[in-house]
């Protein structure tokens, strides 16, 4: 089942302070995974730092789509996720390599011979994730939990996956913030 194109609106300031509407339409980077056939990443917007800037400037997410927001920045996105199927329980380690690799994030996977589910990965992030539609299971280490429509899970730099079993596609969005792991979690997954 294919999912419904995201609408974007942003608004701004022209010359003279007044808010308005800077653009209202299609996303310009909308990204189907070649190596996870199915998945879509729909880019909304990112940040570069925090404070974020307020400006006019020109779009974010026009260029190469990457993983993770930007050092103390923020990104945000929308990811169909399409049910789990045969292929991918089955050569989804090696194509999720390919996969974060084009996303400039290959050291992200993190699947080994008895992981949980092929698509394992770790980023250095805060992530909020909202499922807007379908279902889906985050997959951690030990442990799985069921999410549905309107569930909303906080990420905090773990090492997981989403298997989607509901033979249906889910949207999520996601909320990425740049992170960086304490002393006491780097030291304890610097045996890992």
């Amino acid at each position: 089942m294919t999912l419904p194109p995201v609408r974007r609106v942003i608004t701004g300031h022209a010359a003279d302070g007044r808010a308005v509407i800077s653009a209202d339409g299609a996303l310009p980077t909308v990204l189907s995974l070649a190596h996870i056939p199915g998945t879509v990443f729909h880019e909304i917007w990112s940040t570069a730092g925090s404070p974020a800037a307020i400006d006019n400037a020109a779009d974010p997410t026009v260029g190469p789509l990457k993983l993770s927001p930007p050092p103390a920045g923020s990104r945000i996105r929308m990811v169909d996720i399409p049910p789990d199927s045969e292929a991918l329980l089955a050569h989804g380690a090696a194509n999720m390599r390919q996969a974060f690799a084009s996303l400039g994030a290959a050291q992200a996977s993190t699947v080994t011979a008895d992981s949980p589910h092929p698509l394992m990965h770790r980023t250095e992030t805060v992530d909020y994730g909202v499922v807007l539609s379908g279902e889906i299971t985050l997959l951690l280490d030990d442990s799985e939990v069921v999410l549905r429509s309107g569930d909303v899970v906080i990420q905090r730099g773990t090492n997981h996956a989403w298997a989607n079993r509901s033979g249906q596609s889910c949207r999520m969005l996601f909320v990425l913030l740049a992170g960086e792991y304490q002393p006491a979690i780097r030291h304890s997954l610097a045996g890992r």
